[in-house]
């Protein structure tokens, strides 16, 4: 299971929903949907975007679980 803490990096560069999304030039409702979790997907050119505006790498926002049985 992939696990997305954006939510987490947000929160340690102390910026907004509304902030990330106009930096990366998606829509705050996009933005809250990754924060919480609920994404089914991500385009790597949305992660590159939101490394970049967040300084960090895709591990930082991207976790992996193993699924537990």
């Amino acid at each position: 299971m992939i696990k997305i803490t954006l939510n987490v990096v947000m929160a340690e560069r102390n910026i907004s929903t509304g902030e990330l999304a106009k930096k990366v030039g998606i829509t705050p409702t996009n933005v809250s949907i990754l924060k919480t979790g609920k994404a089914k997907a991500i385009r790597f050119s949305t992660l590159e975007k939101l490394c970049k505006a967040l300084d960090c790498q895709p591990g930082d926002i991207l976790k992996y679980s193993p699924d537990e049985e």
